[in-house]
């Protein structure tokens, strides 16, 4: 005899061999046994999920020798003839090849007469989307008085293309997608029972390339066995489908977070070594790093037995959420750009470069824990007020590093009415003595250029921070050629920036300019893309305005409304506000209003493109 597919042997013979179609049985089980039959039944899901399956079932339990049952017997003349798709009373019709008005017509010419020889005459009618408009409506009369003895059993893949008269004509079950974990069970039984060796990765590799489908999974279980020699292995598995195993995906997220490019591109190619489907390593990338995230969302949710337990605990703890996430939606969105690429391998580097060059320089964190540093012997301080301090902290960006700096807390003091209404000269030029302590390193820093308008602060490192009580301290007085903080909105339109430099810096509020010294403070909210690099190229655009040397300092803290991106929005807001009043007052839209009935539609109103 000669070889039959696993599809085909182990296809389903009675309801209890479904696998992951419970919901369906439950139903289809219940209805046979109560005799609460209805006449036409629409199953609907994806290729190799058990469709026509379940409608062969069906015709099995309603014509059955012993009765009308959910557990047909399979013995019966009946159900063998259905098995092997020769019974007189069964018709199953592909649509695909049928789609003329006139084969319709043909099929339902015989519907009045009674089945030949079994219980009820059954038109099984597979990928019915397929049928013309002319076939659906020449369908419909039947389809929804059929006779007692008729029953339709209707399959397809895409139920959108069925009209609404049809799907209101049937009773609908939509067959789920395999899960995984299904698909792996029922190959392991399969595989058992052929005697066939095999392990779990080669499982789990058949079971995510099925995609959902357990035709699938055992079509490509038979490929595999003839690739292995009759046998299933990791190796010869993932040869055969092209994908990458889990090892090299870790390698190249490791190579990453080195954000080298050599060492990054010598593990893609060593990839590219073995001719892998790019997409199916994009989604092994993309598979790997939501494991990740959940191993970071979940601590010890990974599961221990997996053999790249410890290497994906490692990179939970070495990798940023940020940026896990990030490389996550790059991995996923890449798939729809590497088809346009010159080849795929040519993609696949370019997805690599781009998360090196993507990755954030600069993590901000509210919950640094500051290690304990041995406080430096200060120089002698001005007697400062009491008033002029309080409790703050702040983060202060230097390059691509962030100091946490605190100022010296000050005893409570009662506030009289004289506070209230006129500041002292000494509260206004004083300000309490801080130490910066760099998170890095875990060193202190030395206290600098202490004076009556301003305390600025230098880093040991090198790295130089603006000052992080600039909101507290009088700001020097700016040279004529530098910008103030009324005016810095305006100086940054003229800077020309594009892209992403234009959106960070948009939201930076110039709190103070000296010695040739800019420094600005930005929202924590509106920190996350920024680096270093616009750092610099800030400094460059606005020394091309200028024509002279600057150097640009950012701080991280509260901003106002002095931001170009604030002033932008509040100027929208005016121009709104003003195109609304303009509406109020125009007499011809009242007139319009009122003759209707009519209201103007919420959140509808634009100002103009071009001012009147």
């Amino acid at each position: 005899m000669s070889y039959q597919v696993l599809a085909r042997k182990w296809r389903p013979t009675r309801f209890s061999e479904m696998v992951g179609q419970e919901h369906v049985v439950r139903a289809l089980t219940t209805a046979l046994e109560s005799d609460r039959l209805h006449h036409a039944y629409l199953f609907t899901g994806t290729r190799g999920v058990g469709k026509t399956t379940v409608a062969r079932l069906i015709a099995k339990s309603l014509n059955c020798e012993t009765g009308v049952t959910s557990t047909p017997c399979g013995q019966c003349a009946s159900c063998n003839e259905i098995a092997e798709g020769r019974s007189v009373d069964v018709l199953e019709v592909d649509a695909a090849s049928r789609t003329k008005v006139e084969d319709t017509r043909d099929l339902l010419d015989n519907v009045q007469y009674a089945p030949t020889r079994s219980r009820f005459k059954i038109y099984l009618i597979d990928e019915v989307h397929m049928l013309s408009n002319h076939s659906f409506n020449a369908l419909l009369k039947t389809l929804e008085e059929p006779p007692g003895h008729v029953k339709f059993l209707l399959a397809t893949t895409d139920p959108q293309k069925l009209p609404a008269t049809v799907l209101s004509r049937c009773l609908q079950f939509n067959l789920k997608n395999m899960v995984p974990e299904h698909i792996v069970s029922h190959l392991r039984h399969v595989l058992a029972a052929e005697d066939v060796t095999h392990d779990d990765e080669s499982l789990a590799l058949l079971a995510r390339g099925a995609e959902g489908s357990m035709r699938d999974a055992l079509s490509l279980a038979d490929q595999a066995i003839a690739h292995g020699g009759g046998k299933l292995d990791a190796n010869d598995v993932r040869d055969m489908m092209g994908t990458v195993s889990r090892t090299k995906v870790l390698d190249l997220l490791d190579a990453l977070l080195t954000s080298d490019p050599q060492q990054t591109l010598a593990v893609v190619d060593d990839i590219a070594s073995h001719s892998p489907d790019y997409a199916g390593t994009l989604d092994e990338l993309a598979s790997t790093l939501h494991q990740v995230a959940i191993a970071q969302a979940v601590p010890n949710s990974v599961d221990k037995t997996q053999p790249e337990h410890k290497r994906l605990t490692d990179l939970a703890t070495s990798m940023t959420t940020d940026v896990c996430h990030l490389w996550w939606q790059m991995a996923v969105a890449s798939k729809r750009e590497l088809v346009l690429a010159s080849d795929p391998r040519a993609g696949l580097d370019m997805v690599a470069l781009r998360m090196i060059a993507f990755r954030p320089a600069i993590i901000f964190s509210d919950n640094i824990e500051v290690p304990p540093a041995k406080k430096p012997e200060p120089p002698a301080l001005p007697v400062v007020s009491p008033d002029a301090t309080s409790d703050h902290s702040r983060h202060v960006i230097s390059g691509s590093r962030i100091v946490d700096s605190t100022l010296v807390q000050a005893p409570p003091r009662s506030v009289t009415a004289d506070d209230t209404t006129q500041p002292s000269e000494g509260a206004a030029a004083n300000t309490a003595s801080h130490r910066p302590v760099d998170v890095a390193a875990g060193v202190s820093s030395d206290m600098h250029d202490i004076s009556e308008m301003e305390q600025s602060t230098e880093i040991n490192d090198g790295h130089s921070s603006c000052s992080s009580n600039v909101d507290t301290c009088s700001p020097s007085e700016p040279e004529e050629d530098l910008p103030t903080s009324r005016s810095w909105p305006d100086f940054f339109n003229s800077l020309g920036l594009k892209g992403v430099i234009h959106t960070v810096a948009s939201h930076f509020e110039l709190v103070n300019a000296f010695d040739r010294t800019l420094c600005f403070q930005l929202a924590p909210d509106n920190a996350t893309l920024f680096n270093e690099r616009h750092q610099r190229s800030l400094a460059v655009a606005i020394e091309q305005v200028l024509e002279k040397p600057v150097s640009v300092e950012v701080c991280l803290g509260d901003t106002s409304d002095q931001t170009p991106a604030r002033q932008r929005e509040l100027y929208e807001i005016q121009r709104l506000k003003a195109a609304a009043n303009a509406l109020d007052k125009d007499d011809c839209l009242t007139a319009l209003l009122t003759e209707f009935d009519a209201v103007v539609v919420p959140n509808s109103i634009r100002p103009p493109l071009v001012e009147i």
